[in-house]
C-alpha cells in the first residue's frame, strides 16, 4: 500500500509507514478485507481437464494445480529471457550512441555464445566479461552487433557463422590466442572486411524483420476476428476429415491367415496410445503407432450375429509424462463377417416332398460348428473330420413341416437355412417303420408300415412276400421291396378306408450293390464297345447296363450334382461320354479316372452314364 504521506510503499498488512510512521489505514480495516495483490493472481482460473482411466474403462475429469504452476513458471521464464535480452539491446543502442567513431580492433570470442568485444588498449588481451550487460560504453561496434543479435534472433548469427569471412576471422582470432602467453591482440583485418561482414549482417536482419512483420500482422488479425478470423477460416477445411482422425490410416489386412485392419496412428516417437477397448498401450515408433487386430475379436463373444458388417470404434488416449491420458479423435472402420458355411446334401433343395413319417436330413458344415435344429443343440452329432452331420426328421402329415438349421462356425456369423418337408395330410394313417433305410446293398429289403386297423393296403412298386396278418387288429404290415435298377428305387404303397380319402406314400431307396457284385456284369467302351452304347442307348438305359469307363476328364459341366465329359478313346482325345458322380470322389479337369457306371440316357447327343465306383488310377 502506498502511503498517503511521503508516498513510500509498504505492505498490505502493516499498520503504519515503514519510512515516515503515517497511518496507512485511518479507518479501521475490514476484517475480511484481501490484499489488492491476491485479485492479480491467477488461482481463480481453471487448470487443464484431464480425463482418468481406470482398468475398467470408466473416465473422470479432473484439473491439477501443478499444470497451473507449471504454466505461470514458463511464463515467467518467457518473460526473463525477454526482458534480458530487450535490456542488452537499450544497453548497446545507449553505447552506440556515446561511443566515439573510432577505429577499434575487433576480435571474436569463443563460446557458445560468441560475440564480438571491442577493445580499446591495443596492448590489453580481449577477455570475456563476467557478465554481458557490463560492458564498458565506448565498446561502439559490440554494442550494434549485440543490439542486432538480441532484435533478431539466433538466425543471423547462424548465417554469419557460414560465411567465410566470418570463419577467417575465426580462425585468425584463435590463431593469436593459442600463442606463448602472447597478450598482444592481433592486428585488426581491413576496414572492407569489416564492411562487408556488417552488410551481411544487415541483410539478414532485414529478412528477420520481414518475417516479423508479417508474423506480427497474423497474429493481429487472429485476435481480432477471433473465432471468425484465421482460425475460423482453418477450422472448417478440417470438417471432412476421414472419421478415423487427422493421419490415422486403416488398411485391410491378414493376420494368421484371417482377416485383420491394421491402424496407424501418427505421434512423436516414444509417445505411448492406450486404446480403451482394446485394454492395451502401443508405443509410436518411426511416427506410428501400429495396431493390428483380427476382425473375429469383435463378434467372438456375441452370441448371434446375422448382420454382414460391423462398425468398429476406436477410443485412443495419449499418455503424458506425468502419466496423464489425454482423449484422442476416436477412429471407426467397418469390418465384414463371412457366414458359416452349410452345404446341403439331403434333400437337394429346400423344399422336397416326404411321404414318411421319419427322414433322413444330411448336411456338411466346418467341423468344431455349433449347430442347432430348431433351437436343439445337436453339436455332438458333427463329425470332427468331415463336418458331416446327419438328422433324422420326424415328419407329420400336416403339409409344411419346417426345419430350421442354425450354424455358427468359427470366425463366422450365423447361417440360418429354413427346410421345408411337405407331407400331405392325411385322413388314414399311414407310416414307414422309423428303422427303414434309405440306400441298401440288397436286391431287396423288408419294409415294415402301421396304418388304419381294418384298412386296405395295396403296394404299387415292386415287391414280393406281402404280410398282412396283423392289419385288421393292430394295423401292421410288411413285405419285401424289389429293387430293379440301381440307383433310386421308388416303393409306392396306398391306404384306403370306406369313407375316408385314400392315403399313399412313395419311399425313395438308393440302390446299388457291392463293388464286387456290381463289377461282374459290366461291359467296357473299348473294342467296339462305345459304338454299340451309342447304337442302343435306350435299351441299354432300360435295364441300366453297366459299363468300365476309363479316360481323361475333358470338362466339368457342374459342380453340385457333378457332372463332367470323359474322353473313353485309347488316346484320349475321342468318345466323349458324360458321367454323374454319385460318389464321395470330387473328379478334377484333365485327371485320369477309372469308373463303374450304369446308363441312364442321354446328355446333349452323348451317352450319359451313372457313376456308382469312381478310382484314380
Amino acid at each position: 500500500m502506498k502511503c498517503p504521506v511521503c508516498g513510500q510503499w509498504n505492505r498490505d498488512t502493516n499498520p503504519r509507514c515503514l519510512q515516515c510512521g503515517a497511518e496507512l489505514w485511518p479507518e479501521e480495516r475490514p476484517a475480511d478485507a484481501e490484499p489488492s495483490w491476491k485479485s492479480r493472481l491467477k488461482d481463480g482460473e481453471h487448470g487443464t481437464a484431464y480425463f482418468r482411466m481406470d482398468e475398467h474403462g470408466e473416465s473422470d475429469a479432473e484439473t491439477d494445480a501443478r499444470d497451473q504452476l507449471a504454466e505461470e513458471m514458463a511464463d515467467l521464464k518467457t518473460r526473463k529471457t525477454a526482458g534480458s535480452s530487450r535490456l542488452r539491446g537499450l544497453r548497446g543502442r545507449t553505447a552506440y550512441r556515446k561511443a566515439a567513431n573510432r577505429g577499434l580492433d575487433i576480435r571474436g570470442s569463443e563460446g557458445a555464445d560468441t560475440f564480438w568485444q571491442m577493445e580499446d588498449d591495443p596492448v590489453k588481451p580481449a577477455t570475456r566479461f563476467a557478465q554481458k550487460d557490463a560492458r564498458p560504453a565506448n565498446d561502439s561496434r559490440t554494442a550494434v552487433l549485440t543490439d542486432l543479435r538480441a532484435d533478431t534472433g539466433a538466425e543471423w548469427g547462424n548465417t554469419l557463422r557460414e560465411d567465410p569471412l566470418w570463419q577467417e576471422q575465426e580462425q585468425y582470432a584463435y590463431s593469436w590466442r593459442t600463442r606463448d602467453e602472447s597478450r598482444a591482440v592481433p592486428p585488426p583485418l581491413p576496414r572492407e572486411r569489416f564492411m562487408r561482414q556488417l552488410g551481411a549482417v544487415c541483410i539478414g536482419v532485414s529478412s528477420a524483420l520481414v518475417l516479423t512483420v508479417v508474423i506480427a500482422v497474423i497474429l493481429a488479425l487472429t485476435g481480432v476476428l477471433g473465432d471468425n478470423g484465421l482460425f475460423g477460416i482453418i477450422r472448417p477445411l478440417n470438417r471432412n476429415s476421414n472419421s478415423a482422425g487427422s493421419g490415422v490410416l486403416i488398411s485391410a489386412t491378414m493376420m494368421d491367415d484371417l482377416a485383420a485392419h491394421t491402424i496407424q496412428i501418427p505421434g512423436e516417437d516414444g509417445q505411448r496410445i492406450f486404446i480403451r477397448e482394446l485394454y492395451s498401450t502401443y508405443e509410436v515408433t518411426g511416427g506410428y503407432a501400429t495396431i493390428q487386430i483380427q476382425d473375429h475379436t469383435w463378434y467372438d463373444s456375441l452370441e448371434s450375429i446375422t448382420d454382414p458388417t460391423m462398425e468398429i470404434t476406436l477410443t485412443p488416449y495419449l499418455t503424458t509424462t506425468s502419466g496423464r491420458q489425454e482423449a484422442m479423435d476416436p477412429i471407426r472402420y467397418e469390418i465384414e463377417i463371412p457366414l458359416s458355411p452349410i452345404t446341403l446334401v439331403t434333400p437337394d433343395g429346400l423344399r422336397t416332398n416326404v411321404a414318411s413319417t421319419m427322414y433322413t436330413m444330411e448336411f456338411v458344415v466346418r467341423p468344431g460348428s455349433v449347430v442347432k435344429m430348431n433351437g436343439l443343440d445337436i453339436s455332438d452329432t458333427v463329425n470332427y473330420e468331415t463336418g458331416v452331420v446327419s438328422y433324422n426328421a420326424n415328419v407329420q402329415p400336416v403339409g409344411d413341416n419346417v426345419f430350421t438349421l442354425t450354424c455358427r462356425s468359427q470366425y463366422c456369423r450365423d447361417n440360418t437355412l429354413n427346410i421345408v418337408l411337405y407331407r400331405e395330410k392325411q385322413e388314414i394313417p399311414l407310416d414307414l417303420a422309423a428303422d427303414t433305410y434309405t440306400s441298401t446293398t440288397l436286391k431287396q429289403l423288408q419294409i415294415s408300415c402301421t396304418t388304419l386297423p381294418g384298412a386296405t393296403v395295396d403296394v404299387k412298386s415292386p415287391f414280393t412276400d406281402l404280410d398282412i396278418t396283423n392289419l385288421a387288429t393292430k394295423g401292421e404290415f410288411s413285405f419285401y421291396a424289389v429293387f430293379e435298377k440301381y440307383g433310386d428305387n421308388i416303393v409306392h404303397i396306398e391306404s384306403s378306408y370306406p369313407g375316408k380319402k385314400t392315403s399313399v406314400i412313395e419311399y425313395t431307396i438308393y440302390y446299388v450293390p457291392n463293388v464286387d457284385v456290381y463289377t461282374k456284369h459290366v461291359w467296357t467302351l473299348q473294342d467296339g464297345g462305345y459304338n454299340e452304347l451309342v447304337s442302343n442307348l435306350d435299351v441299354r438305359a432300360n435295364e441300366s447296363r453297366g459299363y468300365e469307363v476309363k479316360g481323361i476328364i475333358r470338362e466339368i459341366i457342374s459342380d453340385k450334382p457333378q457332372i463332367a465329359v470323359i474322353n473313353t478313346s485309347a488316346d484320349g482325345q475321342s468318345q466323349p461320354v458324360v458321367i454323374e458322380n454319385h460318389t464321395k470322389m470330387v473328379w478334377e479337369k484333365g485327371n485320369y479316372y477309372r469308373l463303374y457306371a450304369d446308363v441312364s440316357g442321354k446328355y446333349d447327343s452323348m451317352p450319359k452314364l451313372e457313376v456308382r465306383y469312381s478310382y484314380d488310377h
